[in-house]
């Protein structure tokens, strides 16, 4: 009897399946990805595309293709339930779906609650792909406006450099154009050096990028500060993080006290040993580790080693996220704050390494000779 292993989310952990998959096919499998779009983005790239170093094309993975070299099944629709005790998935297409192994990358939801009264004018940054749409078409309808209000809501790094990418969007296409940069202030660039916090405050005032520490609630007009201030925005984009999806408490899954899947090292449910998760769905449960598109990228070549050792029986290995991480933070302007340990720097030759490793990241699943290596 062949064992039916679903991947539930085409994001970056998953690529890296796909791609073992496509150099080692397993034997006696029916493999299925189930994800809402056919391509999906490399986010890394996202601010450059903002910025204009990069074509749309640039950044997008056709899932298709790899699934077809992958051997896998590609099903478009979103994951709104799942049945453990039944092993069943409940898709938005109607559909149910019966599994002997899953693994879990959908990702988080970006928590707007706060600032739903926008509307329209709210554009979270997930899912990317329909992010760039929204954009592009808010840059359309603005096209005849002088004056341009943009404000960015959250102040990881994905905040800033997308706060970077988008003054240097609209700068030239607008008569007077505003930028803001609205965090708490502890939430702004956690995890990273003091030197890059200063460097990035230092590249935000250049750029006349106005930031406020403060929490932000959406208005008809645009944002109410916990400072006391009102900002008029015309478009507001969500960068604001992950929550837990909501299908997760119905589930059956252990999860953590924020409603994520509580998985140990080798990135397996501590509750339900036939299902796996990686990337903004997970927390540790033998460490801290922050939500990032990085973990996200290493984590998922030790996803596949553990899928496969899942049906081969053989003993299963452990993401150890390295104890410093090189972090590449884009400018907009092709320039990049680098940051290792204790060591900071900027400069073009940071964005040229950022630019290098996010393109091979890309071509990896793009063209098929690399693919399959």
């Amino acid at each position: 009897m062949k064992r039916r292993i679903i991947l539930a989310g085409g994001g970056h952990a998953h690529l890296a399946v796909l791609g073992d998959w496509a150099k080692r096919p397993l034997r006696n499998t029916e493999r299925w990805l189930v994800t809402s779009s056919r391509h999906t983005a490399y986010s890394g790239m996202l601010p450059g595309w903002l910025a204009g170093n990069y074509r749309a094309n640039d950044l997008l993975i056709d899932l298709k293709p790899l699934a077809e070299r992958a051997g896998a099944r590609l099903h478009l629709a979103d994951v709104i339930g799942l049945n453990t005790a039944r092993k069943m998935l409940t898709l938005s297409s109607g559909e149910e779906l019966e599994f002997d192994l899953l693994s879990l990358a959908t990702g988080g939801e970006t928590d707007i609650s706060s600032l739903a009264t926008l509307g329209d004018r709210l554009l979270p940054v997930r899912p990317v792909g329909l992010f760039m749409e929204r954009w592009s078409a808010f840059l359309e309808r603005a096209a005849l406006a002088s004056t341009v209000n943009v404000a960015v809501v959250g102040g990881g790094a994905a905040g800033v450099e997308l706060a970077m990418g988008v003054e240097s969007a609209i700068r030239g296409l607008f008569r007077n154009a505003r930028v803001a940069l609205v965090t708490p202030g502890e939430g702004f660039l956690v995890g990273h050096a003091p030197q890059v916090l200063t460097r990035a405050l230092e590249e935000l005032a250049k750029r006349r990028i106005d930031v406020h520490f403060a929490q932000a609630a959406g208005t008809e007009e645009g944002f109410l500060l916990s400072n006391g201030l009102h900002l008029s925005v015309d478009c507001a984009i969500a960068a604001t993080g992950s929550r837990a999806p909501r299908w997760l408490a119905r589930s059956g899954l252990t999860c953590s006290a924020a409603g994520f899947i509580a998985v140990s090292g080798d990135m397996r449910s501590i509750s339900h040993p036939s299902i796996f998760a990686a990337g903004d769905i997970v927390d540790r449960v033998d460490r801290n580790l922050e939500r990032s598109g990085v973990h996200a990228v290493k984590a998922g070549p030790v996803l596949a080693a553990n899928l496969r050792a899942a049906i081969d029986g053989t003993a299963p290995a452990r993401y150890q996220p390295r104890n410093r991480t090189l972090y590449l933070l884009a400018l907009g302007d092709k320039r990049a704050i680098v940051s290792w340990g204790r060591f900071v720097a900027i400069g073009n030759w940071a964005w040229r390494i950022k630019d290098w490793i996010d393109r091979s990241f890309v071509a990896r699943y793009t063209q098929p000779a690399q693919a399959g290596r």
